[in-house]
């Protein structure tokens, strides 16, 4: 994994987060979500930003393993 930039990995994955961010909260409203039966008790705002990173974690968990998988099995080895 040492040949494989993370430029290569974290920039699809942003790109990624921000593409979900916009489609899921152009159809969600944040005001109207609900954990367990209950309303959240965070701000629009705070909703956005953990959504983002919660869409930029799985996307980055998703690019790294298809770079892992890019690799040769003498790559993954060393």
């Amino acid at each position: 994994m040492r040949n494989v930039k993370w430029t290569a990995i974290l920039w699809p994955a942003f790109l990624s987060a921000c593409l979900l961010e916009v489609l899921v909260f152009g159809l969600v409203d944040p005001s109207d979500l609900q954990w367990l039966g209950k309303p959240l008790d965070f701000s629009s705002q705070g909703v956005y930003t953990l959504a983002f990173f919660a869409f930029w974690a799985v996307a980055l968990v998703a690019s790294g393993l298809a770079a892992l998988l890019c690799l040769s099995p003498a790559e993954v080895n060393d």
